[in-house]
């Protein structure tokens, strides 16, 4: 136990410092709404970094007395205590934290007040007050015990034997033990509000699975409803009034079917009725669920008193035996084949049911009735009779096999099929793994404690104390129940499910004192219970899950009455549970509730050994006898268990839960609980990236992992959104995407800017379904953001290789320089960190998603070898349906040295032994003269040039002898890529810069204006470089050539030439590249980041 020592600080007289604070309650429940709309993402900021985030638990709405008052002693938090409270305040608000049940008990509360007068608003809280006993280990104890344990466990014993029934108890018990642990470790983990078995999955594995699971838990208390009302039908057709079935046999033969029907009509009135009591109030339900516990253990103890009796006294129950073979009691009165009436020997009731005449001399008989003797034994021996050796083991049968006891004497004869209704027989085949099926529903009911953890008193404590005491408790229940009725029972009773040799007696009230009504009336009342409890709990459940928004086509289940009543859930839960109840065999219905059942004892079991060997943070459970190896040995006993009792069962209940996690995955809304999952992902993500880190990707695995550098507009809109439909074309999914931007001004101005920018990238990014990442920078210079994002994009061995940029247009009109600048220099950096860039040009007219070419061609011009790049971008392209029609032509350029046919056949072959199909075409570039119009071209780009030079330094001038300039750095500027308007000084410029006219002053200004005629003179005469002349002769004629072949091509693919390594030609290569595309629509110019990335080898 921690110590704790408060020293006493003199200050002012203390003041309410809690309404100061501003802090008005605290709420750890996770109610799966998210807040208020939009509560997720607001972030704002004050300018200097510190953010102003909504606090997960502090309301901060007293605004207005925040700021009235500073504790002395805590003047350097005092700017921040707003979000950052106190420790006595915090504390004082976690000691009144009360967690009301979101379940029954509001709701008898709402209706309640609302009958007295009062809103629903002014409803008192009461704090829980439920201790471990009765707000846990009861109601685990009433909803463990249930109908199987009446009405099949004797059954059970008798067909599988005393050793395989322990064992059929030990594996359904430790399963549910072994879960029970799990359950404990998860809520006693921090608060659990009421939710139950959803609530923890879905918070611990996260929204996907916690949906599948919730739903897969809430069918199996559906189907538990229709098996608790298939029970208690049972009880009352069978047991208490028989005479009441509707359908009655025709004959013999077809009693089963009667009862089928008679169970649906039955079972479908008692449903209605049912439901109508859950939607009248749920305040009845709960009133009456402790005489129905009652009932239970008044029926349970009676068991044992009758066995304890049976020592001394054994109750008389006489079974008939003909031969081996037990025969209905109710068909006759007296177990003998003559009788005595008077003085006068006449055959029997039983005599007259197997032959045809009554005389005795010339009667035709049955003749396994005519060979074999009638004899009456013991149906109840009693403890001390030493009948378990009998039923030590099994004896499994088939449908219709007649019940034997194999130590009696019998002639094996067949006696004729009309006899047959007059012998028990089985109504069902079974088997170990049926009955395991069969009996599992009876270790359910586990969850009950941690259903009403809102009602606890201590919950971290009580949950696990009470449940594993229930389940202690059920488990020595269920074991000598099996030892008791092996050794009480004979085995020809065990074996009869309904009790007919008994005289249509329930079988195990043959063993109850003082009577056999105690267990037909007690087990009546609790399944009855039983079902009440499933018909109000599995709404709640399914309005949980629908009021977490994570599957959409359950939102009309959240709604309900005025206080809460979940009425559309009652109404589906009424119709799924009529499902069961037409199936009408309490035998069919168990298995599939298992199926659900253990799927979500599977989940619990998985969401602890997951949290367990994450080892999270936040996972700190005060249970603490738990471990990831009991969890995995839970999960897998889960999963057998599953497959055991019902292969086929159990491969529909998993292909339910994989759709369910599949549409919540897809459809369902984004929800950040904190989950394992989550978890688990970073860790696999983790493992998965120090794997990548050993080295570059062979060149097999070798695809574009894109940067793809964006502009935003002034109002933060993606500019240029085809941009993203050209990355995602070219990905298909695969591989990594990351968007970047850059935004230009100071990083603690622009918080809020930046995740502006962010949220619209991202919206942008799914409408073009682009699965990628995206990042903003804030940078002074844009040039530099672009550069910070090259170099520090991605993580580990999952970076770009790759970076798509747009162009930029309208370069020439601009008369800054930075215009083309900050691209020219993007191309560097691209070079200079040896990754590949492709730039799209004319991209607004590049296709949408939602465009299909039925025909054209891709066309690649390949004249220098950077890699393969450009045979490989083709053949990605063509895996997205936009492109997959287009047909790929690859040229190259051949000039007057080289042998063009050999050409083609080398590139031909190349292309074969890639694994690519494509034309091949061989362009011959003949020398030529450098032609008037190239020279011409050279010499308008050049004069252009040095006008602009002349402008810009005569604006210098200008701004120097400007009496007022404006400071550009005082404004965030949302400049583009590749227009920014930053400066190139990095000198700030004052507001006001005071100018004195002096002498020399006005002579220089006035030698400038005279000059203005001596620099047009140059303009005039300048001659163009060599060097550019011949760039620009390749440009011209290259572009003659792809115009002339490509001009209808759906893309052209061309390599991208370099920019020069000397400053001064930037420009000019600005004004080639212009060239060498111009006349093309669309064109892809491409440049390899200098290692192979296509191969012929396998």
């Amino acid at each position: 136990m921690p110590h704790f020592t408060v020293v006493p600080v003199e200050d002012n007289p203390p003041s309410n410092y809690d309404s100061l604070e501003g802090i008005n309650w605290v709420d750890y429940r996770d109610t799966g709404q998210g807040g208020y709309p939009g509560h997720g993402d607001t972030v704002s900021s004050d300018g200097h970094g510190n953010h102003k985030e909504d606090s997960p638990f502090l309301n901060t709405t007293d605004s207005s007395k925040r700021t009235d008052y500073y504790d002395k002693n805590l003047a350097l938090f005092e700017e921040e205590l707003d979000i950052r409270p106190k420790v006595s305040s915090f504390l004082s608000r976690l000691v009144n934290y009360t967690n009301i049940t979101q379940g029954a008990k509001e709701h008898e509360e709402a209706e309640n007040s609302s009958a007295g007068g009062r809103g629903p608003n002014n409803i008192p809280l009461h704090s829980p007050n439920m201790g471990t006993l009765m707000g846990v280990y009861l109601p685990c104890l009433q909803n463990i015990f249930g109908v199987i344990l009446f009405l099949r466990l004797t059954w059970i014993v008798g067909t599988a034997g005393v050793v395989q029934s322990f064992l059929i108890v030990l594996m359904c018990c430790s399963c549910t033990m072994l879960t029970a642990i799990s359950m404990s470790a998860i809520a006693t983990n921090g608060v659990v509000p009421a939710g139950g078995a959803y609530f923890m999955i879905s918070r611990s594995l996260g929204p996907e699975f916690g949906g599948a699971v919730g739903l897969c838990f809430y069918l199996g208390t559906t189907f538990a409803a229709a098996m608790y009302i298939l029970g208690a039908i049972e009880i009352f057709l069978k047991y208490l009034v028989p005479q009441a079935a509707i359908f009655h046999a025709v004959d013999i033969h077809a009693g089963s079917s009667a009862m089928l029907n008679n169970m649906r009509v039955y079972g479908t009135i008692c449903l209605s009725l049912m439901a109508v009591v859950v939607f009248v109030g749920v305040k009845y339900v709960n009133k009456f669920a402790s005489l129905f516990l009652a009932c239970v253990i008044i029926s349970i103890v009676s068991i044992y008193a009758g066995a304890i009796k049976s020592i001394f006294h054994p109750p008389d129950f006489p079974i008939c035996m003909l031969g081996n073979r037990t025969l209905v009691r109710d068909l006759f009165d007296v177990c003998q084949k003559m009788e005595v009436k008077g003085n006068e020997t006449v055959p029997s009731k039983l005599w007259r049911n197997f032959c045809i005449s009554e005389n005795a001399s010339s009667a035709h008989c049955d003749e396994y009735f005519a060979q074999n003797n009638v004899t009456e034994i013991q149906g109840i021996p009693g403890l001390a009779s030493g009948i378990i050796r009998e039923n030590m083991w099994g004896d499994y049968m088939e449908k219709g096999q007649i019940l034997e006891k194999p130590s009696l004497p019998s002639v094996d004869v067949h006696g004729s099929m009309e006899s047959f209704g007059f012998y028990v027989s089985a109504d069902i085949a079974t088997s170990f793994t049926l009955l395991v099926g069969i009996f599992f529903p009876s270790a359910t009911g586990i969850m009950a404690g941690s259903n009403r953890s809102g009602d606890l008193r201590d919950a971290q404590k009580s949950i696990p104390v009470g449940t594993i005491l229930a389940i202690t408790t059920t488990s020595l229940v269920y074991f000598s129940s099996v030892v008791l009725f092996g050794a009480c029972i004979e085995g020809v009773v065990l074996r009869d499910k309904f009790g007919d040799a008994v005289s249509n007696n329930l079988v195990v009230g043959t063993l109850s004192w003082p009577s056999t009504w105690v267990i037909v009336i007690g087990s009546f009342f609790s399944t009855v219970g039983a079902g009440l409890q499933s018909l109000t709990g599995a709404p709640r459940l399914l309005q949980a899950i629908a009021k977490d928004n994570i599957i959409p086509f359950l939102r009309v289940f959240g709604h309900g009455k005025a206080n809460g009543e979940p009425t559309w859930a009652l109404l589906l839960t009424g119709l799924i549970a009529e499902l069961g109840i037409l199936i009408a065999s309490l035998d069919m219905v168990a298995p599939i509730l298992s199926m659900f059942f253990l799927m979500c004892y599977l989940f619990v079991n998985l969401a602890c050994a997951v949290q367990t060997l994450l080892r999270t943070p936040n996972w700190r459970p005060r249970f603490k006898y738990y471990h990831w190896a009991l969890s995995f040995l839970g999960m897998s006993m889960c999963l057998a268990l599953m497959f055991i009792s019902s292969w086929y069962y159990a491969i529909v209940a998993m292909g339910i839960a994989g759709m369910i996690y599949k549409y919540i995955e897809y459809q369902g809304a984004e929800k950040e609980w904190g989950d394992g999952i989550r978890g688990l992902s970073l860790s696999a993500a983790r493992y998965a990236l120090l794997r990548l880190e050993a080295g570059p990707p062979h060149t097999k695995n070798w695809r574009p992992q894109l940067l793809v550098l964006l502009k935003l507009d002034e109002d933060l809109h993606v500019k240029y959104p085809r941009m993203l439909t050209f990355a995602s074309q070219l990905k298909a999914g695969k591989g990594l995407t990351i968007v970047g931007s850059v935004i230009q001004g100071n990083f603690l101005d622009s918080y809020g800017e930046t995740q502006a920018s962010e949220q619209a990238i991202k919206n942008m990014m799914e409408i073009e379904r682009v699965k990628g990442f995206c990042q903003v920078v804030v940078a002074s210079k844009v040039r530099e953001g672009i550069s910070h994002l090259i170099q520090s994009c991605g993580l580990g061995g999952m970076k770009h290789n790759t970076v798509v940029m747009g162009w930029p247009y309208g370069w020439r009109q601009s008369e800054d320089p930075r215009a083309w600048k900050t691209f020219i220099n993007t191309v560097r950096c691209t070079t200079a960190a040896h990754l590949a860039l492709m730039v799209p040009k004319n991209v607004s007219f590049y296709p949408s998603n939602h465009e299909r070419f039925t025909d054209g061609h891709i066309d690649v011009w390949w004249i220098v070898h950077d890699g393969g790049m450009l045979m490989l971008l083709p053949f990605l392209l063509k895996q997205h349906k936009v492109w997959r029609k287009c047909k790929m032509r690859i040229f190259t350029v051949a000039q007057m040295d080289d042998n063009s046919i050999q050409m083609k056949k080398d590139l031909a072959t190349f292309l074969y032994q890639l694994r690519l199909e494509a034309e091949v075409e061989v362009v011959e570039m003949h020398d030529s003269d450098i032609s008037a119009y190239t020279y011409e071209r050279t010499l308008m780009m050049e004069q252009r040039s040095q006008m602009l030079r002349q402008m810009r330094l005569s604006s210098a001038e200008r701004n120097r002898e400007a009496q007022l300039v404006k400071d550009r750095h005082s404004l965030v500027r949302m400049g583009s890529l590749y227009s920014d308007e930053e400066e190139e000084s990095i000198d700030v410029v004052p507001e006001k810069i005071q100018m004195t006219w002096t002498k020399e002053k006005l002579d220089a200004e006035r030698r400038t204006r005279n000059n203005a005629p001596e620099t047009f003179r140059e303009l005039i005469s300048i001659k163009p470089d060599q060097s550019n002349v011949r760039r620009m002769h390749t440009a011209v004629k290259l572009n003659e050539v792809i115009v002339n072949r490509s001009h209808d091509a759906r893309l052209v693919l061309l390599n991208m030439p370099g920019p020069p390594r000397n400053p001064e030609g930037d420009e000019n290569y600005m004004e080639f590249l212009e060239v060498l595309t111009e006349g093309l629509e669309r064109v892809l110019l491409v440049r390899g980041g200098g290692r192979e990335v296509i191969t012929i080898y396998s």
